[in-house]
């Protein structure tokens, strides 16, 4: 089994920057892609941002040029630097990891842009 643990939230005003830590840890045999995903109030979950192990990445339109993801393989994690944050990015992110067999999810870390 496979957990996946997010952090790194928190309140920033606009125009601020935030890094999200992603680590996965258990019964790692490899990992494919690991992304983020987000949920505002009253919205459904979206996908912010996702790496494949081989480096592809995908970003969502709205966070294109302002937010980057990477990954440390070595370490099982994935990072997820947010720049020019605005109040719409406020959200729930959470990280999820795939195995190739399952996906695991994490409890989500909370991400606030306002003045």
């Amino acid at each position: 089994q496979v957990q996946v643990v997010e952090s790194g939230g928190g309140l920033v005003q606009p125009g601020g920057s935030l890094r999200l830590s992603c680590a996965a840890s258990g019964s790692i045999v490899r990992l494919y892609t690991m992304g983020w995903y987000r949920q505002a109030p009253g919205k459904q979950r979206e996908l912010v941002s996702k790496m494949t192990s081989g480096g592809i990445t995908t970003y969502a339109e709205s966070v294109k040029g302002r937010f980057t993801i990477s990954r440390e393989n070595a370490k099982n994690m994935a990072f997820l630097q947010m720049n020019g944050l605005n109040p719409d990015d406020t959200a729930v992110y959470y990280c999820y990891a795939n195995t190739g067999q399952s996906t695991a999810w994490g409890q989500g870390t909370q991400v606030t842009v306002s003045s």
